[in-house]
């Protein structure tokens, strides 16, 4: 006999309890828990009259296998087995359902591509509208008289980046970056008074680039963050921050909308760049087009 260890805890997960005590019950007890288990929807529409006929076994062995489990009787019995397997049917259907925010399995691609554009959309505008352009004016003076820009940030951050750095390499900035946190670190140790790093995070916490950060500040060098609204410690950190808006709701797939803010934010510091440095600038982008022409 199994002590009934079910008892007091807020919520039982009776099936689950069922699926890990299968190996403790007598023979009878088991034909009761290997039926509850493989036929969830099938127990609400059986007695326990019926369920014994249909298990071969006395209704006392089905009354008592409830009671041990601490529940009074087959009929609490039932009702705590059913409500509990419809609460994980309901959490499994939200789940599947949900890919991404509001966008769902059911969502033909059309669908899928219109929600796509507005949340990016949106994103943009908002980030677009809190901009405030006094900062990104003075982040520009720094990354034109710095010696060296170094990019520290991971996961979809880090695509914002590398895209960064690609494009301001175009125009003949000596830019670092790279995806190892621990080379970033190490980046970021070398640093100097007339660098720049320039930390994207939406959260500002993740822990390898506050890190890389407070590494550059003490080094000297001028950290500026690309991040979200909230008060975060990369934003204390910073010499400048530049706010990137994203509705990051509990449905994320991945970092669509606050990779489009980020986006938007370095795509700004990119032209803002450029008009600086307007004729060489343009100049180096022809001459790279020129030699990735030669490849074909």
């Amino acid at each position: 006999m199994i002590k009934p260890d079910f008892c007091g805890e807020t919520p039982v997960l009776y099936r689950q309890k069922l699926i890990e005590n299968l190996s403790r019950y007598t023979p009878n007890e088991r034909r009761i828990a290997d039926f509850i288990i493989s036929s969830p929807d099938a127990l609400k529409e059986l007695s326990s009259q019926q369920l014994a006929q249909k298990l071969g076994i006395s209704q006392s062995a089905i009354v008592k296998f409830a009671q041990k489990l601490g529940l009074q009787g087959f009929t609490k019995f039932k009702m705590a087995l059913v409500e509990e397997w419809g609460q994980q049917v309901s959490e499994r259907k939200q789940q599947s359902s949900h890919l991404h925010n509001d966008i769902s399995s059911q969502d033909p691609l059309s669908d899928v591509a219109n929600k796509l554009l507005n949340e990016k959309l949106n994103a943009l505008r908002k980030t677009t509208n809190n901009l405030d352009i006094r900062e990104i004016e003075k982040v520009i003076n720094c990354l034109q008289a710095a010696k060296r820009i170094h990019i520290a940030a991971i996961g979809g951050s880090s695509l914002v980046g590398k895209d960064l750095a690609w494009k301001l390499m175009k125009i003949g900035f000596h830019i670092i970056t790279e995806y190892d946190s621990h080379v970033q670190l190490t980046i970021a140790q070398t640093l100097t008074e007339q660098d720049v790093l320039i930390a994207i995070s939406f959260s500002g916490q993740r822990k390898e680039v506050l890190l890389a950060a407070d590494i550059a500040k003490k080094k000297g060098a001028t950290v500026v963050a690309i991040t979200s609204l909230q008060d975060s410690d990369l934003r204390k950190l910073a010499d400048y921050t530049l706010d990137t808006v994203s509705e990051e709701q509990q449905w994320r797939s991945s970092t669509i909308s606050s990779r489009t803010a980020q986006l938007c934010v370095t795509d700004l510091l990119f032209m803002g760049l450029l008009q600086l440095n307007e004729s060489e600038g343009m100049k180096m982008i022809q001459r790279s087009r020129d030699v990735v022409d030669k490849l074909t």
